[in-house]
């Protein structure tokens, strides 16, 4: 015969007002055991009744102080009562009295999501990650992911995934170190090995998710995630990066929305509503960023991220007391994530007030700090630059000049970051014959992948339909970023550059505009800016000087064999002359003038970019020679750039 007390347990979570009165029977027949006590208490907590729950466990913590159930029924009943930091207590003291206490961990999870409290969540995770397995190798490295050590863990799960190929959670652990490695397309190549065994294996289709869209693959991304956000749709999880596709996908106002839903949902937590802040940003609702940024660093003072969002709208937000409290924040005990952020704006905020020496001090505490945990080598320009003179000749893309799709539609602007791309994307997109998109993904993930298949020496041997149909593949993969279906669309991610030869060969009547800067100007400019995502080149002086050089020498081979599809457009010409750049601009690209390029301030459209705020307004020139400022300090950049400070322009 079945216990009744394990009868009233067995209850509680499909049915507590049964276990209520199960526990309630058993409480008159046996009032000195607690354990029918317990579960009243829960029954009632579950039931919407925490307050009634609380005299009980109150009494019964007092009889068994160690008791770490009745101390997690205490902790989820003053978290229901909204006493969350007295919930945090009481929870962790259960965790402390039985570490294996799973509903204990999950409750601390949540409860420290909605305060914004990191430290306290991820330790959460990581306990709840390692007693989620079975296996203890799994298990450990299940922990060890979690709070960042990928490194360690990544050795062990490959020892187990060779001797258990079929072990989903191995392998899936697996492939979350390498989407923390960046090693995307390995992770897709396990993730999918996981869910054709697993198809209903949650925790791998968002892990898929993830990787897709940090690969900027947006559709495919939302995708995947369609079938976990209709089976849990109040996931915080799953919106975040629902709202980041939307965001890939163009659709900012979604996106906003489901940022703006989810700050009202967790008003406590900071990273929530820094969220927010750049879902506003982007959408061009710059008083609102402001305030949701303000709001984070309400809740939590020393939210580097959030003094950097400000700072980086380069308007100058950032306040005296402001810049006090980042000095004393900067001073004391900090994770590197915030130390970092706040490095650079601190930077910006003493360049802002001329203090050279004090700016750069901090760009370069920033830019070391994120040079200690890059973990990507840089790529060998060398070696990039004798594959593709080698390959593309004029005699290879003449003998091919008809192979490609011949449809004349884009656009692309290429470049190093920070050298006024953005500025002709918005002039350009202001034209009623052009539709501005975004930096997007699709030229290097073919690079990548043609690479990957042989390298491009490969190209040598495709067939006519072959090449075409990459061209066409392109295309398809545009036309969702083409809500304005325009005759042009434009492409503007900057790295492009590297991959002119591909572009010319499987897209020949596409134009490709390449935006130069002053080298001097333009590397500082990378150096001083903490990039969301990738630039990895951008954080040492003798990196962006190597970056330059190979961008001058691939863009000259290019314009050497193929005038008609490159055209360089000196950002200080712009400056100087618009109207005369933009007519001449426009001409090349066989679109008649349109006035409203040279009144691009007024466009409305969304911008993605760190220059978002800056192309919201009139072109000035007082930036222009702003780095000869920090000129002394830029010595390394110079010699590194070598003659490319004198003949950058040819």
């Amino acid at each position: 015969m079945s216990d009744p007390v394990d009868i009233a347990a067995t209850a509680l979570a499909t049915n507590p007002a049964l276990a209520e009165r199960h526990a309630r029977a058993l409480c008159a027949r046996a009032p000195g055991d607690p354990r029918p006590r317990l579960i009243l208490a829960s029954a009632l907590r579950r039931l919407g009744r925490a307050a009634e729950a609380m005299p009980i466990l109150d009494e019964l913590a007092k009889a068994w102080p160690r008791a770490a159930r009745t101390r997690f029924e205490i902790g989820a009943c003053l978290a229901a009562l909204g006493r969350r930091q007295d919930a945090l207590a009481q929870l962790d003291a259960a965790v402390a009295l039985d570490p294996s206490l799973r509903e204990a961990w999950t409750t601390i999870e949540d409860v420290a999501f909605g305060q914004g409290d990191t430290l306290r969540e991820t330790r959460a995770k990581a306990a709840l990650a390692r007693l989620e397995q079975t296996d203890p190798g799994v298990g450990q490295a299940a922990e060890w992911i979690v709070l960042g050590l990928h490194d360690r863990a990544e050795p062990v799960l490959q020892q187990i995934c060779r001797n258990q190929p079929d072990n989903t959670e191995a392998v899936r652990l697996l492939a979350c170190c390498y989407i923390m490695a960046n090693a995307l397309d390995d992770a897709e190549v396990l993730l999918r090995h996981v869910l054709a065994l697993r198809p209903d294996f949650a925790l791998a289709r968002f892990d898929l998710a993830r990787a897709l869209f940090l690969r900027r693959e947006g559709e495919a991304a939302f995708a995947e995630l369609r079938p976990l956000v209709e089976a849990d749709p109040a996931n915080p999880a799953y919106r975040n990066l629902q709202a980041g596709c939307l965001g890939l996908l163009g659709d900012d106002k979604g996106a906003e929305a489901l940022q703006a839903d989810l700050a009202r949902q967790f008003p406590d937590n900071p990273s929530v509503a820094i969220n927010h802040g750049h879902a506003l940003r982007t959408a061009g609702m710059r008083d609102a960023a402001i305030s949701a940024y303000r709001r984070a660093l309400a809740l939590r003072p020393e939210t580097g991220e959030a003094w950097w969002s400000l700072a980086n709208l380069k308007v100058g937000v950032l306040t005296p007391a402001d810049e006090a409290a980042m000095r004393a924040l900067l001073a004391g005990p900090l994770p590197d994530e915030d130390r970092l952020h706040l490095a650079y704006a601190l930077g910006r905020r003493a360049e802002d007030a001329g203090d050279v020496d004090t700016a750069f001090r901090h760009y370069r505490l920033g830019a070391g700090l994120v040079r200690q945990r890059q973990r990507v080598a840089l790529p060998d320009y060398a070696a990039e630059l004798a594959t593709n003179t080698a390959l593309f000749t004029p005699e290879f893309l003449a003998a091919r000049a008809e192979w490609g799709d011949p449809d004349p539609s884009p656009v692309f602007v290429v470049g190093l970051p920070r050298s006024g791309s953005t500025l002709v994307e918005q002039i350009l997109a202001s034209h009623a014959g052009v539709e501005g998109t975004m930096e997007l993904p699709f030229i290097p993930a073919l690079a990548a992948q043609i690479e990957g298949d042989g390298g491009l020496a490969r190209l040598a041997q495709a067939s006519p339909e072959a090449i075409r149909a990459l061209g066409a593949r392109y295309l398809a993969q545009t036309a969702i970023h083409r809500r304005l279906q325009r005759t042009r669309f434009i492409d503007k991610m900057p790295n492009n550059f590297r991959h002119v030869g591909l572009i010319r060969l499987i897209l020949p009547q596409a134009r490709i505009i390449d935006v130069r800067r002053n080298p001097m100007a333009s590397c500082f400019s990378c150096y001083k800016q903490l990039f969301a995502q990738g630039q990895d080149f951008t954080y040492d002086l003798d990196d962006l000087a190597r970056y330059y050089r190979h961008y001058l020498a691939m863009v000259r081979h290019f314009r050497t064999i193929a005038p008609a599809a490159v055209r360089t457009l000196i950002y200080e010409d712009l400056v100087d002359d618009t109207e005369g750049q933009v007519r001449a601009l426009l001409d090349w690209l066989g679109l008649p003038f349109d006035a409203a390029t040279l009144r691009f301030f007024e466009n409305s459209r969304s911008v993605r970019t760190v220059s978002s705020e800056q192309v919201r307004q009139p072109i000035y020139r007082s930036g222009l020679d702003h780095w000869r400022a920090f000129e002394r300090h830029l010595a390394p950049l110079a010699a590194g750039l070598g003659d490319a400070v004198d003949t950058w322009r040819d």
